[in-house]
């Protein structure tokens, strides 16, 4: 059954076409990747599906909801994690967790519950006291993603979760988003530039050059498809888009976890 579909789902800012004509199927379940380097059109189809953006033509529907047509019942059924920071620094991890549940109208009786089991499930319950801006990168990503999580959404929108991350944290969110599959059922659809992520987490790729989907399928069906012995995401990336990614650099604290994703943002 697919959870997510779109059909030429197309976005255009004045003459320049974000995403162009974008057609997948992701199963429920599921956890797909859609890939390509900053500017390639991922964020602007994220928004898309999580109806933050109006398509200029096209469709698509999450959980049998269309984005455009039906935008308040597909709000209900998914949970998004933006590139720019959402956890408020001067608030505690329990604080922000609070509002989160408020604002999905989780009834009173079970909202200390739910927010200790998110607390939990994401090892911050020793930190659910400190300030948010005490918090590392990583920890921040984890918050984030219980604040997505607090209505136990049928699908998860990740942008770039583990953008501005340190290796270990990259590590630990990847470990992660495959728990949040395994345990609450979620289908998971994130975007990425780390072809290295996508190969380890994902069950399916698009792979996206300037707004077009260049490549999909598997990561072992798309490395076995180029013809070269030992290929990585990387190598197919190349071979179908003609260019090198760009590397990540390792970000730790608030301060710059924040800048990073700012500078993620206007790159697009």
């Amino acid at each position: 059954m697919k959870i997510i579909e779109t059909n030429a789902l197309t976005r255009r800012f004045g003459d320049l076409i974000a995403c162009d004509n974008l057609s997948i199927g992701v199963e429920q379940g599921e956890i797909f990747g859609l890939l390509g380097p900053n500017g390639a059109g991922k964020t602007t189809a994220i928004k898309m599906m999580t109806t933050l953006l109006p398509p200029t033509s096209g469709n698509a529907t999450v959980a049998g909801y269309d984005i455009v047509h039906h935008a308040s019942n597909v709000r209900r059924v998914i949970g998004y994690v933006p590139q720019l920071l959402s956890a408020d620094g001067t608030l505690t991890g329990y604080e922000n967790l609070l509002i989160f549940a408020k604002l999905y109208d989780i009834p009173r009786r079970e909202r200390s519950q739910r927010i200790h089991d998110m607390l939990s499930f994401m090892d911050l319950e020793d930190e659910s006291k400190r300030l948010v801006r005490t918090y590392s990168g990583g920890m921040i990503r984890r918050l984030e993603i219980a604040q997505s999580m607090m209505h136990r959404p049928k699908v998860l929108f990740l942008d770039e979760p583990t953008i501005g991350l340190d290796p270990i944290a990259r590590r630990a969110v990847g470990d992660l988003v495959v728990d949040l599959r395994e345990n609450y059922g979620a289908t998971i659809f994130m975007t990425t530039h780390l072809m290295e992520e996508a190969d380890l987490l994902c069950d399916r790729v698009a792979i996206m050059y300037k707004g077009k989907v260049a490549a999909l399928g598997s990561p072992a069906e798309l490395k076995s498809a180029i013809g070269k012995e030992g290929a990585t995401l990387e190598d197919v990336f190349v071979h179908f888009a003609g260019s090198e990614l760009e590397s990540e650099g390792d970000y730790r604290d608030y301060r710059e976890t924040q800048r990073t994703r700012r500078t993620a943002r206007r790159l697009g």
